[in-house]
């Protein structure tokens, strides 16, 4: 399907701008606030997911350290579930005067700001776990507002670059979260802190630059307890390709989180490295310039070529074989290739598959709640990964059972990209 079919099926509801599919660039200025918002919001979730949390376990009970970081991202995980989702439903309603988004980006950034502090000080497992899902609720909220913010105002035919450039942000929040976790030296009460101004400093610029179509109270939809609980469900029999695509994104993200859930202990007990912190932040910069470079070149190639699934389908092959090398080279120079090759891979899927998701969204009403299902197949992967990953490394033959079903699992999802039929 051509960017002008896509575009013609495409119905405006209504008078609102809010529903209207966007036809006019969007402005540099947003683009800039769009990526500096994924700066926070993914420094806040990565420096604690990728250092922070493991440190903290590690303090809690070293012998247990696996168990503990299971359990904690594990519920976290289960939280964000409900509120990419509810925040989308949310924002789709809001007839602020500041826009649908912008409410919830504040919203959400602040919960998760009180959650990041908070865990700077917890006293104990209960307190982390409970502490760490108020994070995973502020940010995923925020995260939902702001990614259905793409498909209201960006259209079809630039998609591809703002998606790279947003990947851009994801990207560079993850190096900065392994930054944090790096220089702060075991320290991970001042970690937290640091991730919670990130947070803040990220989100400001969006709240002046967003221009938030703004939704007529006309086209608010009636609300009852029924359509809202049963709204979230999307039939894949009417709209077979929505769920292609929501199984692609899960499955190569259930393959990417058992990569990187477990590479502090990685590098701690496989690989035998002297600093782990410090490997990590080697590994994830390695990653992140490849994973920024190839996101803005693949999402501009996508857009110029008219072309998502061939692209998401190499990329997912590439994630791929990165954990194969992890698998079967548990050594330094192993791990470097495995974080080159897995940047490689990573950033063109971040722009491309992104691009190809908000072609097959159902609706230009329920945008932010669509979107916040498709983000269900970001955040179930981190309930599930640890479930996966924990028996895998401790009962069933360690990192190189866990790294080959990591790539099987994100080889079966460039399978069923092939499902999709309304995008080329």
């Amino acid at each position: 399907m051509s960017f002008e079919e896509a575009k013609a099926q495409v119905t405006p509801v209504h008078g609102s701008a809010a529903l209207a599919e966007p036809s006019v660039n969007v402005r540099h200025r947003w683009t800039a606030s769009i990526v500096l918002v994924n700066v926070g919001i993914n420094a806040a979730f990565f420096g604690p997911i990728q250092v922070l949390l493991g440190q903290q376990a590690m303090h809690f009970n070293a012998d247990e350290k696996e168990g503990i970081l299971a359990l904690v991202t594990g519920a976290g995980a289960a939280v964000s579930l409900v509120a990419n989702p509810l925040f989308g439903t949310f924002s789709d309603r809001t007839t602020s005067r500041f826009g649908r988004r912008v409410p919830w980006v504040f919203i959400g950034a602040l919960l998760g700001t009180i959650g990041l502090v908070g865990l700077a000080g917890a006293p104990g497992v209960a307190a982390m776990t409970l502490l760490w899902c108020l994070v995973q609720l502020g940010c995923n909220g925020a995260l939902a507002a702001t990614t259905a913010a793409i498909p209201d105002q960006v259209p079809v035919r630039q998609r591809g670059s703002i998606g790279g450039l947003a990947s851009m942000g994801t990207v560079l929040g993850i190096l900065m979260g392994a930054a944090i976790g790096a220089v702060v030296s075991g320290n991970f009460s001042l970690g937290f802190i640091i991730c919670a101004v990130g947070l803040v400093v990220g989100m400001v610029p969006y709240l002046f630059f967003a221009n938030d179509p703004v939704l007529d109270a006309k086209d608010k939809p009636a609300f009852t307890w029924l359509n809202f609980v049963s709204g979230f469900w999307i039939s894949p029999r009417l709209y077979p390709d929505f769920a292609w695509a929501w199984i692609t994104r899960f499955l190569v993200n259930v393959g990417n989180h058992l990569v990187t859930l477990y590479l502090l202990f990685f590098l701690t007990d496989s690989v035998r490295h002297e600093d782990p912190a410090f490997g990590v932040l080697v590994l994830t910069g390695i990653y992140a310039v490849l994973t920024l470079i190839t996101a803005v070149i693949g999402g501009r190639w996508t857009d110029k070529v008219g072309k998502r699934k061939p692209f998401v389908i190499a990329s997912s092959a590439i994630i791929a074989l990165a954990a194969l090398i992890l698998a079967f080279f548990p050594t330094w120079i192993g791990a470097l290739s495995g974080a080159a090759v897995l940047g490689i891979g990573y950033g063109v899927y971040l722009a491309v598959d992104f691009a190809l998701l908000t072609q097959v969204l159902p609706s230009s009403a329920n945008r932010g709640k669509d979107m916040g299902v498709i983000n269900v197949a970001n955040s179930l992967p981190q309930v599930i990964a640890p479930i996966i990953a924990w028996p895998l490394v401790t009962l069933l033959g360690g990192y190189v059972t866990l790294y080959v079903a990591a790539a099987v699992i994100g080889l079966l999802g460039a399978v069923f990209v092939v499902k999709i039929k309304g995008v080329d």
